[in-house]
């Protein structure tokens, strides 16, 4: 069962998560403080959630160091509201955020959307109809490996998150399609797109960041104003 470590210096609301969580399955550890909450990060935990505003080490300094050494996928508790910690913690390579108060059904959903998408399996592909070589997935100099979560260009190995590969291979299934915010919050997040949600946007930001650009120096990510994102086909 997927093991989920929480980061939160709110005892009062560990506790009820734990709770929850267990009753879903779900292996639960938990941590007060971002310090703490470091020490116990292994190949073991699947997921975290990840509280902004905590004594010793707040959560964004906690992810900072966090993805120096790991790819896990976090999801960030932010205060309601405050939108300039969302983006930040975007940036900073959250794979999606939960402002506060939420429902338990909001966090499961959440919660289950993002292990899908870092859960992905060599067998989905072996099932999908994408254009799939025998080592994975291939598009011009990109290499995909969902059953390893790895990514290559031009032979040199992407450092991304799981949200960034998954984000990543939809745009390589899809070269040189318009694809909108909508479908990509909704098949990449698993999530519909809400009001001012800049999740999309900042998660392209940071993917067109790693990827290199092409040799006359154009981005291979294209943003078509008022319209979405697109894989530029070759330059």
């Amino acid at each position: 069962m997927p093991h989920i470590l929480i980061i939160d210096d709110d005892m009062e609301l560990t506790d009820l998560l734990k709770e929850v969580l267990a009753f879903e399955n779900f292996t639960v550890s938990v941590a007060h403080d971002g310090e703490a909450g470091l020490t116990v990060v292994d190949d073991g935990v699947d997921l975290i959630l990840l509280d902004v505003m905590m004594p010793k080490l707040n959560g964004f300094e906690t992810l900072k160091q966090l993805r120096e050494q790991w790819a896990i996928p976090v999801l960030m508790l932010t205060a309601k509201g405050e939108e300039i910690d969302r983006v930040v913690g975007l940036e900073l390579g959250a794979d999606d955020y939960l402002p506060k108060p939420f429902s338990e059904r909001e966090l499961l959903a959440r919660i289950r959307a993002i292990l899908r998408r870092s859960q992905t399996s060599a067998q989905n592909n072996k099932e999908s109809q994408e254009p799939v070589s025998n080592n994975g997935i291939e598009y011009l100099d990109i290499q995909l490996y969902p059953g390893k979560l790895e990514a290559y260009c031009g032979g040199q190995i992407l450092d991304l998150t799981s949200t960034e590969f998954a984000l990543l291979q939809h745009f390589v299934v899809h070269p040189g399609q318009v694809l909108t915010k909508e479908v990509l919050s909704l098949d990449v997040l698993g999530k519909r797109l809400a009001a001012f949600d800049r999740a999309v946007d900042m998660h392209v930001s940071n993917l067109r960041k790693k990827l290199p650009d092409w040799p006359n120096g154009k981005a291979r990510i294209k943003t078509l104003r008022g319209r979405g994102y697109m894989l530029v086909v070759g330059e």
